[in-house]
């Protein structure tokens, strides 16, 4: 049977829930092949065989963490020379996606980002995309080449399907040309203990009717308590009331968790490109025209003042 590269997204063999995505999407055309880069393999190869991965191609460099993607991008090269594999798979994070477009070119291959789901074809394998702020659904395939695909996180449910895992160290030259750009300092980012908003199965956002920082703690006592990640309007994050890293929308991040609470938040275009493909929305508003209720499942006109915090003694007390 064909192998499927798939790139292991992890911290320290940690592996995160998108590469469990892709590995159950990956089964559909092929054999999942895993590639892991850093540190980590040997605490990482029982998730990944446990989700069908049939092989796993470690390689550990200093490059790849001290400059930025291109030392990646020669590692998963070398893995697809080693391979030759039907497809190539990648989460849509921001690097991602940035080590997919450069490992496409190189292989003069073409490429989808964002997919939202993968199927066999009779002439390679199928992506489906949420396009135009998610009011259209496109199926497309890689006509040249050996197809890249990035795909949403959320975009499957992990399936256990166990396999081999057998572990095999890749050989890796990492080109001087990959060293153009040195990481030079890093800062760890402060942990909210809240899920990763990309990642999370419920997310909470607020918006321009949250009326100011001092008012979102009204919306994270709501998503502690589904726990949730949380989430913010361009208008909220552009008053400064929440940090840019929370925007949900066309120039922030796009989510597509289970279930998306909009308090406060109209439903501008601009917001809906972020979270059109949640599974369920649900919309608190104190203005029945909102726009955002021609998108929601649930609907509440309201004042998130009064309905939030009610919303979230309701959650507390069936939690018990």
């Amino acid at each position: 049977m064909a192998e499927v590269l798939v790139y292991v997204d992890h911290v320290d063999g940690a592996v995160r829930k998108p590469t469990l995505e892709l590995l159950t999407l990956a089964r559909r055309i092929g054999e999942p092949v895993a590639v892991h880069l850093g540190a980590g393999a040997d605490t990482a190869v029982a998730t990944l065989a446990e989700h069908g991965a049939v092989k796993v191609l470690a390689a550990d460099a200093p490059e790849f963490a001290e400059y930025l993607v291109a030392p990646k991008v020669d590692a998963l090269q070398a893995a697809y020379e080693a391979v030759s594999p039907v497809a190539v798979l990648l989460p849509s994070s921001a690097e991602g996606k940035e080590i997919g477009a450069r490992l496409a070119v190189r292989i003069g291959s073409g490429i989808i980002t964002d997919a939202v789901d993968l199927e066999a074809g009779d002439e390679g394998p199928v992506a489906t995309q949420s396009v135009f702020a998610a009011s259209f659904t496109t199926k497309s395939r890689v006509t040249t080449g050996t197809p890249v695909i990035t795909v949403k996180p959320n975009s499957a449910a992990p399936e256990a399907a166990p396999a081999a895992g057998q572990v095999e160290q890749l050989a890796v030259t990492v080109a001087d040309s990959s060293k153009g750009t040195k990481i030079v300092s890093r800062t760890p980012r402060e942990s909210t203990g809240r899920p990763e908003l990309t990642e999370a199965a419920i997310v909470v956002s607020g918006g321009r009717g949250v009326n100011g920082a001092e008012n979102f703690p009204v919306i994270e006592a709501l998503a502690d308590s589904l726990g949730a990640a949380v989430g913010a309007s361009r208008a909220a994050v552009d008053a400064g009331w929440y940090p840019h890293t929370n925007q949900v929308g066309q120039t922030g991040k796009s989510v597509s968790p289970q279930l998306y609470i909009a308090a406060g938040i109209s439903g501008a275009i601009q917001h809906r490109a972020g979270m059109q493909t949640s599974k369920t929305i649900v919309a608190i508003n104190k203005d029945a025209e909102a726009p955002i209720f021609d998108l929601v499942d649930y609907g509440v006109v309201g004042d998130l003042f009064n309905v939030v915090p009610a919303l979230t003694e309701e959650v507390k007390t069936r939690k018990g």
